[in-house]
C-alpha cells in the first residue's frame, strides 16, 4: 500500500502520525510525506525531517516550500494545485490529514486541500482518510462542536513509541523542555492516554473522515 502524510509543517507528521508511519514502513508499506510550508528556518527544519523521516522509514519526502502562515491568503489554485500534484503522482491507498478545528490556520487550509486532492474522481483507489492530531494546536483552539477532536480510530504504537520520540528527537529546533506540549514528555504522556483507551500502552488516536470497505 501507498500512505501519504499530509503536514503542515515541519515536525507535525511526527506529532501525530509519527507510531503509525513507522509501523506501515515496518510493514513493508511506502510511506510518503508532504510538508506544505516553510519558513526562516527551512534549511534547518527541512534537515531535521529527513532525519527523523530516515528513522521512521519514510520512503520520500515531499517539501512544497509555501509560506507558513501566509496558506489562507494564497490563491486557492496555488494551495490545491500544489497539494493535489503531489497526490496525484503518489496516488495513495490511505491518507491522514490534519484536524481541520486545530488552532494553526495553516492547519485547517492543508485538511482542506488535501480533501479535494482526494476526491474520489481523482482518487479512486483511496480506501482512508484519517484527521490526527498536533500537540499545542488541536488542544489549544476554543472549544466548540466543529473544533472538537473527537477520535474513534486507534493505532497501536507499543511496538513504535520509540522510534516516534528518536524521531521527534531530530527537531532539535522544536522540541521544547516539559511541560510544553510539544516536549518529549508529553507526547510520550498523550500516547499513554490514547493507549489506556484501547487497553495497550501506546497509541495514536485519529478521526475516520472517510473509508471505503
Amino acid at each position: 500500500m501507498k500512505i501519504i502524510v499530509y503536514a503542515p509543517h515541519n515536525d507535525d507528521e511526527v506529532l501525530g502520525v509519527g507510531g503509525a508511519i513507522a509501523k506501515y514502513a515496518q510493514a513493508g508499506n511506502d510511506v510518503y510525506v508532504c510538508e506544505v510550508t516553510s519558513g526562516k528556518m527551512y534549511k534547518t527544519l527541512q534537515a531535521e525531517a529527513r532525519d527523523a523521516h530516515k528513522i521512521l522509514g519514510v520512503k520520500e519526502t515531499f517539501f512544497l516550500n509555501l509560506p507558513v502562515t501566509e496558506l489562507r491568503n494564497l490563491h486557492i489554485s496555488e494551495l490545491n494545485g500544489a497539494i493535489g500534484e503531489i497526490t496525484n503522482r503518489i496516488q495513495p491507498d490511505i491518507a491522514f490529514i490534519p484536524h481541520k478545528g486545530d488552532m494553526h490556520m495553516d492547519h485547517g487550509e492543508v485538511a482542506k486541500a488535501a480533501m479535494v486532492a482526494l476526491r474520489p474522481v481523482s482518487c479512486p483507489q483511496l480506501k482512508a482518510i484519517y484527521a490526527y492530531e498536533t500537540l499545542s494546536e488541536t488542544e489549544w483552539n476554543i472549544a466548540s462542536p466543529d473544533n472538537t477532536f473527537n477520535p474513534n480510530v486507534y493505532c497501536d504504537i507499543s511496538k513504535e513509541i520509540e522510534l516516534k520520540l528518536e524521531a521527534m528527537s531530530c527537531y532539535k529546533s522544536q522540541v521544547k523542555q516539559y511541560p510544553h506540549p510539544r516536549s518529549l514528555e508529553s507526547l510520550k504522556a498523550l500516547a499513554m492516554l490514547r493507549g489506556s483507551t484501547i487497553c495497550v500502552p501506546y497509541a495514536e488516536a485519529f478521526v475516520s473522515i472517510r473509508t471505503v470497505l
